[in-house]
């Protein structure tokens, strides 16, 4: 969340069913209105307490007041404040734009904790969306996913159009993610790879009708592991070192150059110390793959423009509808395939200039 909602947790002793929450929104509406209206976002993380969550690594077990979430203190307090959650979101107009990722990558053995998290949330809760770093699969193990999740976010090889299209016909969403992985020969955020490839990965995404993208950090300087006594220079040293998952201090570990690291601390102190005298405001360094990522959002945001355009477009010849209407569609030129694309921007300035005269015509 953009700032902490205020939680009052209060235990009946008497009456555990009627234990409850009080929730303040003060300071979380403050700066939620203005990240939706001076920053312009679509969405944003929701947290909800009490409800556990981990990786593949490890699990926290949901709990409230040290309550276990099979107690009635415990479904009591949460039924209370996701319902109240879900009222507020939907009275600010927000409820489609919060989402719940309070499990990350999870591993089959890890299924059934998340099914009967996303359970929880949806008994009480039905309208808030959950979130989860998983693929959609038709096997029996992963179905016991399926209709629990509103959007799916897998890392990029793993996206399956045939099954994204049996989700998508029941209204769930798909993003997607980059992170320590994949490598070569897809498009990846590592330095060690064409610029253009955060920009043609937005290509692939309007190409697979995917809606929404993730990384997991931009500014994932240093790992406490690698570097337990001084932090990372991350100018000098552009290795993004594993951190968590248990990792040995001064262990490392690859994930990746760049992994993570989309911009860069102010110059003055490229080499930052995990207590400094003196706060530095300087301005962050953007990397080029950092804005190679914005261009093509913009690109994405002109697609979308012109779909929108021409979906409202009614005086308009056949002719020129099928016209316009080819330019939806991601040429060759730019990708063909989620390993097949060119690292060359001439084509991508090619066809957006073609998409922009397409725009303004529309305009007129």
């Amino acid at each position: 969340t953009m700032d902490g909602i205020r939680y009052e947790w209060i235990v009946d002793k008497e009456k555990p069913e009627n234990s409850r929450c009080v929730i303040d929104f003060t300071r979380f509406d403050e700066a939620m209105d203005r990240a939706m209206g001076e920053y312009g976002f679509t969405n944003f993380r929701l947290s909800i307490p009490g409800m556990g969550g981990g990786t593949f690594h490890s699990r926290t077990e949901p709990s409230l007041m040290g309550f276990g979430e099979n107690t009635v203190e415990y479904q009591a307090m949460f039924a209370s404040c996701v319902r109240q959650i879900e009222a507020h979101l939907k009275e600010k107009g927000w409820i489609k734009k919060a989402y719940v990722y309070w499990f990350d990558e999870p591993d089959v053995k890890d299924y059934e904790f998340v099914r009967n998290g996303m359970n929880r949330i949806k008994k009480y809760a039905p309208e808030i969306q959950t979130m989860l770093t998983e693929e959609p699969s038709e096997s029996v193990i992963a179905g016991e996913l399926l209709g629990k999740v509103d959007i799916w976010c897998p890392v990029t090889p793993n996206f399956d159009p045939k099954t994204a299209a049996l989700c998508k016909a029941k209204g769930e969403r798909f993003w997607w993610y980059v992170c320590c992985w994949p490598r070569e020969p897809y498009c990846t955020e590592f330095i060690d790879h064409s610029a253009v490839e955060m920009r043609t990965w937005l290509w692939q995404t309007w190409q697979n009708d995917v809606v929404g993208t993730l990384i997991w950090a931009t500014n994932y300087w240093t790992s406490d592991a690698a570097y337990p006594e001084d932090a990372q220079d991350p100018y000098r040293d552009p290795m993004s070192y594993v951190s968590g998952y248990d990792t040995p201090a001064g262990a490392k570990r690859f994930w990746g150059n760049g992994d993570g690291r989309l911009y860069y601390p102010p110059l003055a102190c490229a080499k930052p110390v995990k207590a400094p005298e003196v706060p530095n405001f300087g301005q962050p360094v953007a990397s080029i793959r950092f804005e190679m990522l914005r261009e093509g959002l913009e690109d994405y945001e002109m697609l979308y423009l012109l779909r929108e355009k021409l979906a409202s477009a009614k005086d308009l010849s056949p002719a020129k509808r099928a016209e316009y209407e080819a330019l939806l569609k991601v040429p060759e030129s730019i990708t063909s395939s989620m390993t097949q694309f060119s690292t060359d921007p001439a084509p991508i300035y090619e066809r957006r200039e073609k998409i922009a005269e397409a725009i303004e015509a529309l305009l007129k």
